[in-house]
């Protein structure tokens, strides 16, 4: 009788032995069953088959019950995540489940579920669409319905409010059903719906080159500056494999940067576009899952998980903003998107175009290396003239909310001209800081030792950390002054008081407290794109990827924390920063112009970014990087620690640097650091420390972790503190 082998959402590192009850059919790999585990039930994977076990066969239980008739993952995924598994070292069942839909972690059948379905009654049919004037999202909406019913997933990709939805349906106009979608095949009625548009010769001759390649796998960099037409290139491609009858995943770094990408390809193309997002709820994200896995989607657009995504013919993968920090996931297993992406277009066998104004380093690095291939967009697509670049120096400078004259004067310049301006503050909240003006006390967040952002607004005092919140004090607590003045200006702050500067200027403010509601964000999209907002505030939701063709000035505001930090990547970061949100001005063949207000108008990043750009910064870093023996020229690996007293966190990593001081396979490349203090070293009433592991060769530090990670079952302080492990880290 064989033995099962199955993987289960736990923290071990182990699979599970089990029989197969008599008269059982054996499920594959990759399908899911009910075990028993300690006293309950579990669902699990199955991941293989074995003759023996470690445990006597007497001793192992029998399968409860198989649940899948064939495997959640193709043969292709199911060896990148064994992969994953090992490169990250997180449990093999935990990878398994991350990369399921909830539903079917639960256990819910991998078969299509009843979708709610908005549509029109028979009143609503008969109801003039004039009766609606005044309420134009309610009229858009029942002209929508008239035309055909709509799932309730996709309200916001059509631009549609929830709000205008329960309003007809209040009025008997239109209600809700659950309806099965029918399985359609979408390859023989493809069609490009919409005029290409023309494509400039470096555009051209990228499409020509990663479409003469695109039956095998190539890893392509497309370095294009900011409004150089990466979108046009991808649409191209996308042409191309769609016409074969293949299907392609679109990867963008997160939420914000869906709405206006979605509309695009739905604009081009006759063929099901599907979004996978956090906004989406459990029903919606098991139904995409299970239209891509039956080939009735021609297109995924999503954030990173939805790298897992099940394809019957995948035929291409584009990564946009490959640089995206958010690409990297800081929580459970530290996987980054992007190096798995790569790993999956090479089992696949296709090609992967990473696309960027401000390439990676890593990435840069691998295009030197041969491994990856770069075509460069240099020039900005149509009339769209590169924008001119100023610093001003607000040394001596009277500020009015963080704006300096010469600022509000270039303001009203711009705004005259009928454009819009936008105003970058990576900074939400109304201030950073709230103050005592007798002892100079300040509000301090005690489970994480950071101060508390004030939020005029909401009346409250947040940690943008742990996200622990307070109503706001009225008196010190430390001498009982009720004198509290706000220190430092956030994007609250900034909204409330531009408004008394330009009375009669609508103004837009998109951070994460404003955009938290569902649809919100894309309402405040579309706003702007009608002229309806002409100054925009916003973090950096509104930095990336958007393509605002009447904003013609951009400033940043408030950049010289960003020149001076502990993180050697700050100012690959910052570089990152500023060329994209320098690129939203002037897209659209107006003049841009881009304003930077500093204290430090000389320092040196700021002036290699002005006067030469980033590739100039790119290379510079690369070459200070090597000198200095740093990524990518080494790798890392953190393990990091967590207690509440502050002892035995820093203990457990000791013992573990002790151990690699006399490991076997240390060498005098090998260098250890720690354990040290991590760089935010107190969050959520723990206090955080890491030991860091560097080498030039990945192979000897994955040899040594595989060697490491069985010793520290065995240490009484691993049970003691949280620990977690982060293979090739991007913070420290």
């Amino acid at each position: 009788m064989p033995v099962v082998r199955v993987a289960l959402p736990v923290p071990l590192a182990h699979t599970f032995d089990y029989l197969l009850p008599p008269g059982g059919s054996q499920p594959l790999a990759g399908a899911r069953v009910c075990v028993p585990w300690g006293k309950r039930q579990a669902i699990g994977i199955v991941t293989d088959y074995s003759e023996t076990s470690e445990l006597p066969l007497e001793k192992l239980k029998l399968i409860d019950s198989t649940l899948d008739n064939a495997s959640l993952f193709s043969p292709c995924l199911l060896r990148i995540l064994r992969q994953a598994s090992d490169y990250y070292h997180y449990p093999i069942g935990e990878v398994l489940f991350h990369a399921l839909p909830i539903l079917l972690r639960q256990g819910k059948p991998a078969e299509a579920m009843p979708l709610e379905q908005w549509f029109a009654t028979d009143l609503g049919h008969a109801t003039l669409l004039d009766s609606l004037k005044r309420a134009p999202k309610q009229q858009k909406a029942l002209a929508l319905l008239k035309h055909r019913p709509v799932y309730r997933h996709q309200v916001s990709l059509l631009e549609l409010t929830e709000s205008a939805l329960q309003a007809l349906r209040n009025k008997g106009l239109i209600d809700l059903c659950y309806q099965l979608a029918t399985p359609q095949d979408w390859r023989p009625s493809f069609a490009v719906l919409c005029e290409r548009l023309s494509l400039n010769t470096e555009q051209a001759t990228a499409v020509g080159a990663i479409r003469s390649e695109d039956e095998q796998f190539t890893a392509w960099l497309l370095a294009g500056v900011t409004g150089s037409g990466k979108t046009e290139v991808y649409l191209s491609l996308l042409e191309n494999i769609l016409a074969k009858g293949r299907q392609a995943l679109v990867l963008v770094p997160e939420i914000g940067l869906t709405p206006q990408t979605i509309a695009r390809f739905r604009e081009r193309f006759n063929a099901p576009v599907d979004v996978l997002h956090s906004g989406l709820n459990d029903s919606e994200r098991l139904a995409v899952w299970l239209r891509a896995r039956c080939g009735e989607v021609a297109i995924i657009i999503g954030t990173r998980s939805a790298l897992f995504s099940p394809f019957q013919r995948l035929g291409l993968i584009i990564i946009d903003e490959e640089h995206d920090s958010s690409y990297k996931q800081q929580e459970g297993w530290r996987y980054h998107a992007r190096d798995l992406a790569v790993l999956r277009a090479k089992e696949e066998n296709i090609p992967i175009v990473m696309g960027s104004a401000t390439p990676a380093l890593e990435t840069l690095h691998n295009v030197q290396r041969g491994k990856y291939r770069q075509l460069t967009l240099s020039l900005r697509a149509g009339n769209a003239k590169p924008a001119a670049q100023h610093l001003i120096d607000l040394k001596g400078l009277p500020l009015k909310v963080g704006l300096s004259p010469p600022l509000l004067k270039s303001m009203q310049h711009h705004l005259k001209a009928g454009n819009q301006v936008m105003l970058f503050l990576n900074r939400r909240g109304y201030a950073p800081a709230l103050l005592c003006h007798e002892c100079s006390w300040i509000a301090e967040c005690q489970r994480c030792d950071h101060y508390y952002t004030f939020h005029q607004n909401q009346h409250q005092l947040r940690c943008h950390h742990c996200d622990s919140q307070r109503p706001v004090l009225h008196q010190c607590l430390q001498c009982g002054s009720t004198h509290l003045v706000s220190v430092g200006i956030g994007t609250e702050q900034l909204e409330n008081g531009l408004a008394p500067l330009f009375p009669d200027t609508p103004i837009t403010r998109i951070d994460r407290d404003t955009t938290g509601r569902k649809g919100s964000l894309e309402q405040y999209l579309a706003d702007i794109h009608r002229g309806e907002s002409r100054i925009l505030i916003g973090t950096q939701m509104l930095a990336k990827g958007h393509h605002f063709p009447n904003v013609t000035l951009v400033a940043l505001l408030d950049v010289d924390g960003a020149l001076f930090s502990a993180d050697f990547r700050s100012a690959e970061h910052f570089a990152q920063l500023y060329t994209q949100v320098s690129g939203r001005a002037g897209r659209a063949g107006k003049q841009g112009e881009v304003l930077l207000q500093t204290h430090h108008p000389d320092h040196p990043l700021l002036q290699i970014l002005l006067q030469q750009g980033y590739d100039a910064f790119a290379k510079q870093a690369l070459v200070e990087r090597n000198s200095v023996f740093l990524p990518p020229y080494t790798h890392h690996i953190i393990v990091r620690a967590e207690d509440h007293d502050n002892q035995q966190a820093p203990y457990f990593l000791q013992q573990l640097h002790n151990w690699l001081e006399t490991s076997p396979l240390k060498d005098d490349s090998l260098w250890v650091l720690g354990p040290v203090p991590a760089l935010h070293a107190k969050r959520g009433g723990r206090f955080r420390w890491q030991l860091l592991l560097q080498h030039p060769s990945r192979r000897v530090l994955q040899q040594l972790m595989k060697n490491l990670l069985p010793l520290v079952s065995t240490l009484p302080q691993a049970r003691k503190v949280k620990w977690t492990l982060d293979v090739d880290p991007i913070d420290s």
